[in-house]
């Protein structure tokens, strides 16, 4: 009796170190796009930013004018396709100023956008 219990236990223990077990990729936030990056340009307002890129993940609530664009992505499989991007977004007065991060910038992003109000 003790060793088929003995035997039971370790095959189901070897059993959990398996890597047949079914593991899900997980992703997080923001999933941007160059080519949504690509449209932003200095004087855009809030809403437009919003507009083309979404809600941002994080806005400080002691800085409300600096947007936090965070993505992140965590294989199941292969730790390898793990990566994690982040694009900062700073306003002034309403109107985006700058733009930082793991994207590039377009050099149209500094022609200011015409705002007729």
């Amino acid at each position: 009796m003790l060793l088929r219990v003995s035997i039971i236990a370790l095959s189901l223990s070897l059993s959990a170190c398996s890597n047949w077990i079914y593991r899900i990729d997980i992703p997080q936030g923001n999933y941007l796009e160059q080519k949504a990056i690509d449209q932003l340009q200095v004087g855009m307002t809030k809403e437009q930013v919003k507009f083309v890129l979404g809600s941002p993940v994080i806005v400080d609530t002691f800085k409300p004018d600096i947007w936090h664009y965070v993505y992140e992505f965590n294989s199941g499989k292969d730790k390898d396709l793990n990566f994690k991007k982040k694009f900062i977004l700073t306003f002034e007065d309403e109107k985006l100023k700058s733009a930082e991060g793991d994207f590039e910038v377009p050099e149209s992003f500094y022609t200011p956008i015409q705002n007729d109000a």
